[in-house]
């Protein structure tokens, strides 16, 4: 293979990844095209590791005659005992750069079940690399990139074919750190801003001051009595049980189209938008009950596990927003602002005294129209701040 197609592939990588392409597309590209100077790869894997709450690592996979796929494994995956029998974990924990290994008669199996299969399969030989990471550059704890390109070619890979795959290596895992540095990005951003939000700020919203004016159904919740039992179940009892309830109430709310925009000690802000405030307001009623739902299931769980279970509080009220950037110049929050937030958590605040776990305010209940329906008058009740009293509503449980 000559030097000059290794800075031709490498060009064609490079300009692939500069026009958007996706990476396991390059990948699939760059393999058909080395087949298509005489190789015989059968398959390629990529790995590297990603900053995200729920998975690890993240595998781009081509098969020859199938084609490129794409594969996150959750955390627990790094203790399987397919993965720590693997050559990349092997080639990790050694930090060897290179290895290969031929699938000939001189092959000692048993090392790594993973090439035994191939073995099997027919392929006669494997070698990999491992580059290392971005450095500073980076984010979270990195190992960089590791690939393996195997074949079933006679003999195995030439000298000149393992050449040529190890100078298009490096530009191809530029390629693929460029990509997962993308999907860390989006993927902290919905993480801790929710979805909406962050692709506004994703979007170029990012400056302070910058918002729009909204018309949205305000949901605001919180735990009933939580600061006196978090003093009794201490601070691993507390965290467990926050997270516990605040699950079922997001899984509750995105389910229904919802967007949390923050969540505050135990109570929790989200908002339910879309071109009608009646459409916003039903799936804001759905997602009550599939929460109520979710919290009858969770607390049976807890109770059975003898663990303690909690109350819990929401309101509903439909209002003008300003939705966008507050803060310091170089320390922003992205959320809603206006009366209408504070008038929910005053709502909430009346649960206690109505003995009811959902309470929607007058404005909800004009707003949901036909599934007004659905609702049942609490009568009228003043609120803290607000000059003149409004009538409440809960769900109709009939």
């Amino acid at each position: 293979m000559k030097p000059s197609q290794s800075a031709g592939l490498g060009a064609w990588i490079a300009q692939r990844a500069l026009e958007g392409a996706r990476d396991v597309d390059v990948l699939a590209g760059l393999c058909e095209r080395l087949n298509d100077l005489g190789m015989r790869i059968t398959r390629v894997a990529v790995a590297g590791n990603v900053l995200d709450p729920i998975h690890d690592a993240r595998l781009l996979l081509w098969k020859r005659g199938e084609g490129g796929t794409e594969e996150a494994f959750p955390r627990v995956a790094v203790a399987r005992d397919d993965w720590q029998r693997s050559p990349f974990f092997a080639m990790l924990q050694s930090g060897a750069e290179t290895l290969r290994r031929r699938l000939d008669t001189s092959h000692a199996r048993g090392e790594f079940p993973l090439i035994d299969t191939m073995q099997d399969q027919g392929m006669t030989d494997y070698v990999a690399f491992r580059m290392g990471s971005l450095g500073d550059a980076w984010a979270g704890d990195n190992d960089g990139m590791i690939s393996s390109w195997v074949t079933d070619a006679p003999g195995g890979f030439t000298d000149g074919e393992v050449e040529l795959i190890a100078g298009v290596v490096p530009t191809l895992a530029l390629t693929f750190m460029l990509q997962t540095t993308r999907q860390t990005a989006r993927t902290l951003m919905t993480t801790y801003l929710g979805q909406d939000a962050a692709e506004r700020v994703l979007a170029g919203n990012i400056v302070r001051g910058q918002a729009d004016s909204i018309r949205a159904v305000v949901w605001f919740s919180d735990l009933a009595g939580f600061t006196r039992l978090s003093e009794a179940i201490g601070p691993e009892g507390m965290l467990a049980l926050l997270n516990d309830y605040a699950e079922v109430q997001v899984e509750s709310i995105e389910t229904h189209g919802g967007h949390v925009l923050k969540f505050i000690g135990d109570a929790v802000l989200a908002i339910f938008r879309d071109e009608g405030l009646a459409a916003a307001s039903v799936r804001a009623l759905d997602a009550a009950v599939d929460y109520r739902r979710r919290l009858a299931a969770l607390s049976e769980r807890r109770r059975a596990a003898g663990l303690p279970v909690v109350d819990t509080h929401l309101a509903l009220h439909v209002g003008e927003l300003l939705y966008g950037n507050v803060g310091s110049p170089r320390r922003l929050d992205f959320t809603v602002l206006g009366p209408a937030v504070n008038e929910a958590a005053r709502i909430e605040a009346l649960c206690g005294s109505l003995e009811q776990s959902v309470v929607v305010s007058s404005a909800f209940a004009d707003a949901a129209l036909e599934a007004r329906s659905r609702l049942v008058s609490l009568g009228r009740y003043a609120l803290k701040g607000v000059a003149r009293p409004q009538e409440m509503f809960t769900l109709d449980e009939t």
